[in-house]
């Protein structure tokens, strides 16, 4: 199959000049040539990410990585476009390998990465990428009270307090892994995750997904209040939205 140019593939509303938006990692600011794999999630750096790998050209492109121990990038597709950034993921494992080749595996959230070209040369994708990083921060004080508050909200999800134990729980992360943490929050729409992904300031992430998630989590508790009182005596009069 041949894939489009990327210029079809992105938004248009991307400037692939305005590379002083983000800070590259001077470590490994050379362009690097990945291979990529397009799916309907965004994948934030150091959270874990269970895959089932079925397509034969997926498999193949799993059984290389693990041959010679290289990540690969995940980026969000919303139906007909890729975005221009995403994250690379590390094979942490191999949970099950199945008779007709398809595999179970667990993989990790890296680096963060701006496409600058895609290839279709091979039976998978590969892109052109550089890796950037957020700017230094210059306000840790509020920023370490936004993570604490964060991360109590997140306390009140499910789900999440063994994703707080495989992180480090947070008492032991960095304020920019924690925003990571919290920027993936299940709650929140691949669109959102998008735009918390690319953004480079520790504390504008950390700003934006605590807000959002507070506004979530009081939305879920209007939500529980009416479903109690509907499955009740139906009596509207109990419900008050300012309690």
């Amino acid at each position: 199959m041949a894939f489009p140019q990327i210029q079809t593939f992105l938004p248009t509303n991307l400037d692939w000049n305005r590379e002083g938006d983000y800070q590259f990692d001077m470590e490994t600011q050379t362009d690097r040539v990945i291979p990529l794999f397009p799916l309907g999630l965004v994948l934030m750096p150091q959270l874990p990410l269970p895959l089932h790998i079925f397509e034969e050209r997926y498999k193949l492109m799993i059984g290389e990585c693990l041959a010679d121990g290289r990540e690969f990038g995940i980026v969000f597709m919303n139906a007909t476009d890729i975005q221009a950034v995403g994250c690379t993921a590390k094979i942490l494992k191999v949970i099950k390998r199945y008779d007709d080749g398809r595999l179970d595996i667990l993989t990790r959230g890296q680096k963060r990465f701006v496409i600058k070209e895609i290839y279709d040369k091979k039976a998978y994708l590969e892109a052109r990428v550089v890796y950037f990083d957020d700017e230094r921060l210059s306000d840790i004080g509020s920023s370490k009270d936004l993570a604490e508050k964060g991360i109590a909200l997140l306390r009140q999800f499910t789900s999440y307090p063994e994703l707080l134990e495989e992180t480090g729980s947070g008492e032991d992360m960095d304020l920019k892994s924690i925003s990571f943490l919290i920027a993936g929050c299940e709650g929140f729409s691949n669109e959102e995750k998008q735009r918390l992904l690319e953004m480079t300031s520790t504390s504008e992430r950390l700003e934006k997904s605590v807000e959002s998630l507070e506004n979530m989590i009081a939305r879920m508790k209007i939500t529980a209040e009416i479903n109690r009182i509907i499955g009740g005596n139906g009596n509207m009069k109990r419900f008050d939205a300012s309690d």
